[in-house]
C-alpha cells in the first residue's frame, strides 16, 4: 500500500507491508524502492512489517522542492518514517542511503535499533590512484559516473549501471528501461547529478556516535572500490568495539539486494531477529 509523509519540503512515498517489527528499506541515487523487489516478499514471509522508501528527489516521492541532497537529509526522511509508522526500527540502506542509515542511528537512538549498510558510502573516501589503474572495473566505472557528475549524462548513468551490476537479475532488461525512462525527466536526473556531487564525510563524522548493531555487506565485484571487504571494515572500526560486522558477497558488484538476494537475505534475517529480539528485550 503506497502512503506518503510531508517532510515539509515535499512528500515522501513509501510501500508498507505485512505485520510485525518495522524494517525500513532505502535505496540508493538514481534509483527506486523497486531495488528490492526481491527482498521485499521474503521480509514479510519472515514475519516483518516493511516500509520501501523512495527517497528524496526519487521515484513517487516529490521530484522538487528539496533543499537539499546530503545523507543528513535523507537521514532525516527516514526517521520521519519511521516516527510516522512507530518504531523502534531497523533500517536497511543502499549505497547513499547507508551513509544515511548512519546518521539516523546516532541521532535518533529512541527509534533505530540496527542498521544495514549496503555497499555504502558512509566514510571520507580517499583517491586511490593505483587502485584506479590496476583495477578495470573501478577505471571504467569511475569514467562513467564522472560522466554523470560532470554533464548529467544518462548514458554515462546506464554504462555504469551495466558495470556495477555483473550479475544481472531475470528481469534486467525491463528494469533498465524504466531506470532510463525515469531518469529523462530532467528533474530526476538533476536529483542524480546532485547526489553525485555529495560527500560521506557527514556519516563518517557520525559513526563514533552509532550505539546499535551495524551489518555491512560489500559486493567483491563493486566497481567503487578496488577492495570493497577493506572499504567495509574502515568503517567498522570507526565504530564503538563490537558493534559491527562486515560480510563480503563473492560476485556481487554495487547492488547485492538485487544481484544476490538470497545471499543477502541469508545475512539479513538472522542480524533482523537478533537485533528486534535484543531490542525488544531491552524495552
Amino acid at each position: 500500500m503506497l502512503e506518503y509523509v510531508d517532510i515539509g519540503e515535499g512528500n515522501l512515498a513509501f510501500d508498507v507491508a505485512g505485520s510485525g517489527p518495522l524494517v525500513v528499506l532505502a535505496h540508493g541515487m538514481g534509483d527506486t524502492r523497486r531495488s528490492y523487489r526481491f527482498v521485499v516478499p521474503e521480509l514479510v514471509a519472515a514475519g516483518y512489517r516493511v516500509a520501501n522508501v523512495d527517497i528524496r528527489g526519487c521515484g513517487d516521492s516529490s521530484a522538487t522542492g528539496w533543499s537539499g541532497y546530503e545523507r543528513a537529509d535523507i537521514a532525516g526522511d527516514l526517521v520521519a518514517v519511521v516516527r510516522h509508522l512507530g518504531g523502534p526500527a531497523v533500517i536497511v540502506g543502499h549505497s547513499i542511503s547507508g551513509g544515511a542509515a548512519t546518521i539516523a542511528a546516532a541521532t535518533a537512538p529512541d527509534l533505530i535499533v540496527g542498521i544495514v549498510e549496503l555497499a555504502p558510502f558512509t566514510r571520507k573516501q580517499s583517491f586511490d590512484l593505483l587502485g584506479v589503474l590496476r583495477t578495470k572495473r573501478v577505471r571504467t566505472g569511475m569514467a562513467q559516473l564522472m560522466k554523470v557528475m560532470l554533464s548529467s549524462s544518462l548514458q554515462g548513468w546506464m554504462s555504469y549501471l551495466d558495470i556495477a551490476i555483473p550479475t544481472k537479475p531475470a528481469d534486467w532488461a525491463q528494469e533498465r528501461a524504466r531506470i532510463e525512462t525515469m531518469l529523462r525527466e530532467p528533474e530526476r536526473m538533476a536529483v542524480l547529478n546532485a547526489m553525485t556531487k555529495t560527500s560521506p564525510t557527514d556519516a563518517g563524522e557520525h559513526l563514533a556516535g552509532v550505539r546499535c548493531p551495524v551489518l555491512v555487506v560489500e559486493g567483491s565485484a563493486d566497481p567503487d572500490w578496488a577492495d570493497p571487504r577493506a572499504e567495509g571494515e574502515k568503517i567498522i572500526a570507526d565504530l564503538a568495539d563490537g558493534l559491527g560486522e562486515v560480510a563480503l558477497i563473492d560476485g556481487a558488484g554495487h547492488y547485492p539486494h538485487a544481484e544476490t538476494p538470497k545471499e543477502v537475505l541469508a545475512l539479513l534475517l538472522p542480524f533482523l531477529r537478533t537485533t528486534l529480539t535484543n531490542a525488544a528485550t531491552d524495552a
